[in-house]
């Protein structure tokens, strides 16, 4: 399903909720669960235990500048049914500023496996970042791909 600024996929997982939402607490196993290399690595990889918890993360997109920072708020979390988290920066105090997107899984027990939904909205960016990274910068098979991903990354 998509609508002009969502993107929703969903994909079915051959393992319970838990080992599925295991995956996505734990920061250190992003880099595992995206289809190429723009997540690279957690830079503190505790494991995300709530909403307001914040997750900095080590990316690289050449539209953006190359290797960059991203600063995640963690603004849904129901364990073992959803995460959900806003990418932004930190400012000069330490307070997040969205980047005006968002992420969002939805776990929904499926028998012995784990029915997926990855939404990702645009809704709030900026016009000003839309002109100069293009939103979204994927398609939807961007989030099948990410999908997958997290399934072989949960085996």
């Amino acid at each position: 399903m998509t609508d002009p600024e969502r993107y929703v996929v969903t994909h079915t997982i051959a393992a319970a909720p838990s080992a599925v939402f295991a995956a996505l607490t734990d920061p250190a196993r992003h880099k595992d669960t995206e289809p190429g290399d723009w997540v690279r690595d957690a830079i503190d990889p505790q494991p995300i235990t709530g909403t307001g918890q914040i997750f900095a993360m080590n990316m690289f997109f050449p539209k953006a500048g190359g290797h960059y920072v991203v600063h995640n708020l963690v603004n849904e979390f129901a364990p073992e049914r959803t995460i959900g988290w806003l990418p932004g920066q930190l400012d000069d105090t330490g307070r997040h500023i969205p980047g005006g997107w968002w992420w969002r899984y939805d776990l929904t027990p499926a028998g012995e496996a784990t029915d997926v939904t990855l939404t990702y909205d645009w809704t709030d960016t900026p016009q000003s970042f839309r002109e100069e990274v293009v939103m979204p910068p994927f398609g939807t098979e961007y989030l099948a791909e990410s999908l997958a991903a997290l399934d072989r990354s949960v085996k």
